[in-house]
């Protein structure tokens, strides 16, 4: 069993490795990037740091989120931090882990971000991987 924050973005319920998590925050004003890539909404400083806003719904290929949207996962990735906007948090829970199943058709960016599944009351949950939802290094410096 391992431990999922279970979150909804773009209204979808989600499961999140909790080794992936630094913390949860909720957000000052973002300060947009000139040129930056679609998915990142801008930075923030958060605890004397420089962080990057992403916005989840840009990253999976859907809606932007509410351009009120505060409500965020911190992970770091190749010592570096994100801020991971969600639509809402609502608990910690150990699941088992569960591979996707092969006739699952996920559609835009849920079938990349997607890592397995976990059984939540009776009903299937996907494990998203937050590095996969992170734009690319190369877009981000450019």
């Amino acid at each position: 069993m391992d431990l999922f924050l279970i979150a909804h973005i773009a209204g979808r319920g989600v499961a999140i490795d909790t080794t992936q998590i630094d913390s949860v925050v909720d957000l000052s004003p973002v300060v947009a990037v000139p040129r930056a890539p679609s998915a990142v909404r801008g930075l923030v400083a958060l605890r004397s740091r420089v962080v990057t806003v992403v916005d989840t719904g840009i990253a999976l290929g859907l809606a932007a989120m509410p351009v009120d949207a505060r409500r965020a996962i911190i992970t770091r990735l190749d010592g570096h931090h994100y801020a991971m906007l969600v639509d809402s948090l609502e608990d910690v829970a150990s699941f088992a882990r569960q591979p996707l199943s092969s006739g699952l058709a996920l559609d835009r960016g849920w079938a990349a971000a997607a890592d397995g599944m976990v059984e939540r009351d009776g009903e299937p949950m996907l494990v998203i991987d937050l590095a996969r939802l992170v734009p690319a290094p190369q877009a981000i410096a450019a």
